[in-house]
């Protein structure tokens, strides 16, 4: 199994990874954690190499991000609240949660857009206020590059160093692998069957 997604990861190249991060970042249950972890395996097996890995994924992030970013710049609270009633089952958020991200972005400022790019969960979500704010493109793309380069750094060092340690013990890290994968698709399954409005809990 871990042969087999290492392969389409170094099949797909330094493109793929960017497609796959961009991907991640729009809809869930891709781990981002998973896809660069992979790539620092790879790195370790000298299929890969660690800058344009971080590059490409680095690319690929903010790309994603941008997407959520541009949503809010260009449609703005009023065309963006029907979409997330409509749809918030299966982005497994709803309007109050885009409110509640918009108030702790206008509180602590700008910078958010940075530190969050460590948080698993609001990493992605903090993208919409800050177009919502119509925060400054070009400082939105650096904020968003610089926090998720590093937030990638740690991931492809972690990945590099698993491939080393279970380099004699490829059984392990193939259920780390599966692991991960199941997480996060029971994780969003689950996410997606329990989800309710607030008006009905």
């Amino acid at each position: 199994m871990n042969e087999f997604i290492l392969h389409i990861i170094e099949e797909g190249g330094y493109l793929g990874i960017a497609f796959l991060m961009m991907i991640e970042n729009v809809f869930p249950p891709i781990p981002s954690e998973l896809i660069m972890g992979l790539g620092g395996v790879a790195v370790a097996r000298g299929t890969m190499q660690f800058w344009p890995l971080l590059l490409a994924g680095t690319v690929g992030s903010t790309l994603g991000n941008y997407v959520w970013f541009l949503a809010g710049d260009k449609w703005g609270y009023q065309r963006l609240q029907p979409l997330i009633d409509r749809w918030g089952r299966w982005l497994t958020v709803e309007w109050e949660d885009i409110e509640a991200a918009s108030r702790f972005f206008r509180r602590h400022g700008q910078w958010v857009v940075f530190f969050l790019r460590f948080s698993p969960i609001l990493r992605t979500m903090i993208s919409l206020p800050a177009g919502l704010a119509h925060m400054k493109h070009g400082r939105f793309l650096i904020y968003t590059f610089a926090g998720s380069a590093v937030w990638n750094v740690l991931l492809i060092w972690g990945g590099h160093l698993l491939g080393r340690y279970f380099e004699q013990s490829q059984q392990w890290l193939d259920w780390i692998v599966i692991g991960g994968i199941a997480i996060g698709v029971v994780g969003y399954i689950w996410r997606v069957i329990t989800w309710k409005p607030r008006s009905d809990r």
